[in-house]
Formats: structure tokens, C-alpha cells, sequence
């Protein structure tokens, strides 16, 4: 179990990293051009830079704390807050009749879910 946690740490770790830096360093106008970036043009450049920045800190947030084992307990939170992300996410793109990436945000919510639950339960850094 805490083999597969970690499997799915890394890879949303990776999705956060990759989503964060897209967002806070490629221009909106890029952004907005691509598949499933019009969301963009709801939003400000202000808050697509903002949320890059939380995406970034999520990927930190949703290992570091376990590898140092300094307040492990901020990964599940993390992951919590994820989830919250994930849902803000699918609104937004059921809103623009996007299902694509709403299929992408249901598979990190549920990937997030499961962390969270795995180490708020069963697979706990306290023992």
C-alpha cells in the first residue's frame, strides 16, 4: 500500500509540477491558444499566474514534507486541497462544455483522494 501511495504521490506530483510551471511561466495568450486553454479567457492574468504558483507549491507540498519528515501530515492536506482544485477545475470546463479535460481532473481527484485517504488512514508517516 505505501508502494502505491508513493506511485501516485510521484505522478501527481508531476502533473502539479508540469500544470504549475505551464501556467505561471508561458505567456495567457499561449495558453489560451492551445486544446482546452480557452478557459484562460475567463480569468485574468493575475489569477492563471496565481494558480500556477499553487500548482507549484502542491508538488512540493505533496512530497516534500514526507521526505524530510518535517510535518508529514501536510501531504494528505495537500491532497485535500487537491481534490478542492480538481472540483473548481471540472466546474470550470463543464461550464465551457469541455468534457476532455474534465475526464483528466475526475482521474487527479480521484488519484488525490486516494493519497489522501491512504495517509490520513491506513499508511500514516506517524506509525
Amino acid at each position: 500500500m505505501n508502494l502505491a501511495l508513493w506511485i501516485v504521490t510521484g505522478l501527481l506530483a508531476t502533473v502539479m509540477l508540469i500544470g504549475g510551471a505551464t501556467k505561471l511561466f508561458v505567456p495567457k495568450e499561449k495558453l489560451a491558444a492551445t486544446a482546452h486553454g480557452g478557459w484562460t479567457d475567463d480569468f485574468g492574468v493575475g489569477f492563471v499566474k496565481t494558480l500556477g504558483a499553487v500548482e507549484l507549491l502542491a508538488a512540493v507540498g505533496i512530497v516534500l514534507p514526507a521526505v524530510v519528515g518535517i510535518a508529514p501530515v501536510m501531504v494528505p492536506v495537500t491532497a485535500v486541497c487537491w481534490v478542492l482544485l480538481m472540483i473548481g477545475a471540472m466546474i470550470t470546463h463543464l461550464r465551457r462544455h469541455e468534457r476532455t479535460p474534465v475526464a483528466a481532473n475526475l482521474l487527479y481527484l480521484a488519484m488525490a483522494a486516494f493519497v489522501a485517504w491512504g495517509r490520513f488512514g491506513p499508511e500514516t508517516f506517524t506509525g
